[in-house]
């Protein structure tokens, strides 16, 4: 599955020695990253880039845009409620962050699981918790749970951690839900919100995974999608699972020495079939966001064509790579120094992007995960 992207990676480092990693980075000033969504959704601003041609407009009317018989891909990923927090008799706080499933290690068996599980962690206040099983006692539907959090082996900078309760009829999704907190993205700087159990989350999320939000599809309700429809754009869906690796900026001088995380990733066949007749017949594929596009052109065989199946992904695009599935991106503004603006430079060319990028600094753009967004096609 991943020959041609290997053999394009390999090629790209025959041909270019170093890419720094100051090239992709601008200044912003802080009150433009946006802490909080708009008030509603589709009211945000959009930048649309075609061919050299600029339009500002809101995201509502992304409509009139979309070209016709479009095809637009949606990652239907859904955030989990991945920080949880403990106590220990001492008075410490220990915080343990779910990035992935150990046991069980696929995602819908983990969360239908009852009784105690394994996932890998990230820990804070790791110094604080050196032994011991952490207990923590909550009401739940009227009567009283206990969960309990057993360390147990270090996977890279990660822990696993035996998660148990003692509820037989209680699922770790119920259980989650309740005990759980949602992880906004750091560069926010405030604490999680109850409304952000929703406005962090795309209106079309399915499959519970994540622990980052597909951002570019915040901006969409279930009016602008049904008017979409109406126009006649296909919609198709893809599921990958939003490591914690993209908040995490690129720290290594020479773009070509990043090691990119690995993330999960699902295409079903219904995608297949609806993506590649597209190709076939030249209508226009538009990812809605990164994650989106990292899937996309994560599986795709030697013949340029979309397959279907489910696998892991360190896809890293940047500097010339050549796109064989998308051809348009509906994004919003990333941070800089990030795989992200990387992709969104080798999709849009990186002067076109930066040019975008400082025009909307100009023009006052909300940045980051309930920021503003682009549409380049």
């Amino acid at each position: 599955m991943y020959k041609h992207y290997k053999e394009n990676k390999e090629q790209a480092k025959m041909n270019i020695k170093e890419i720094s990693i100051k090239d992709y980075n601008y200044e912003l000033p802080d009150e433009r990253i946006a802490k909080f969504p708009k008030a509603e959704r589709d009211h945000s601003k959009i930048l649309i880039y075609n061919k050299g041609n600029v339009v500002e407009d809101t995201f509502y009317n992304i409509v009139n845009f979309l070209p016709e018989n479009a095809l637009m891909v949606f990652n239907n990923t859904k955030v989990i409620q991945a920080r949880l927090h403990f106590q220990k008799q001492s008075g410490a706080h220990i915080e343990i962050f779910l990035l992935e499933p150990a046991e069980p290690f696929d995602y819908e068996l983990m969360f239908q699981t009852k009784e105690q599980c394994v996932w890998v962690c990230m820990i804070g206040n790791l110094k604080k918790w050196k032994e011991g099983v952490l207990t923590k006692e909550i009401e739940i539907n009227g009567h009283s749970v206990t969960i309990k959090a057993e360390r147990l082996e270090q996977v890279g900078a990660s822990h696993k951690v035996r998660l148990s309760w003692d509820d037989a009829s209680l699922s770790f999704a119920e259980l989650i839900d309740v005990i759980g907190e949602l992880p906004i993205p750091p560069y926010l700087n405030r604490d999680t919100q109850e409304s952000d159990k929703t406005t962090y989350q795309t209106v079309y999320s399915k499959i519970k995974g994540s622990v980052a939000a597909p951002t570019a599809g915040l901006h969409f309700t279930n009016e602008l999608l049904e008017k979409i429809r109406e126009k006649g754009v296909i919609i198709a869906e893809v599921f990958l699972d939003v490591g914690l690796g993209t908040f995490r900026p690129v720290q290594v001088e020479n773009v070509l020495d990043h090691k990119m995380h690995s993330e999960k990733y699902k295409v079903p066949e219904e995608t297949v079939k609806i993506v590649n007749d597209a190709k076939k017949k030249g209508n226009r594929v538009i990812a809605v966001g990164t994650t989106s596009v990292r899937t996309l052109e994560s599986s795709v065989d030697a013949g340029g064509k979309l397959i279907a199946g489910e696998s892991e992904t360190s896809i890293f695009i940047y500097g010339d790579y050549k796109f064989k599935i998308v051809d348009a991106i509906i994004t919003n503004f990333h941070l800089p120094k990030s795989t992200l603006i990387m992709l969104i430079s080798a999709f849009g060319g990186k002067e076109t992007v930066f040019n975008a990028y400082h025009e909307a600094i100009k023009e006052r753009y909300r940045f980051y995960s309930f920021g503003d967004s682009m549409f380049i096609y």
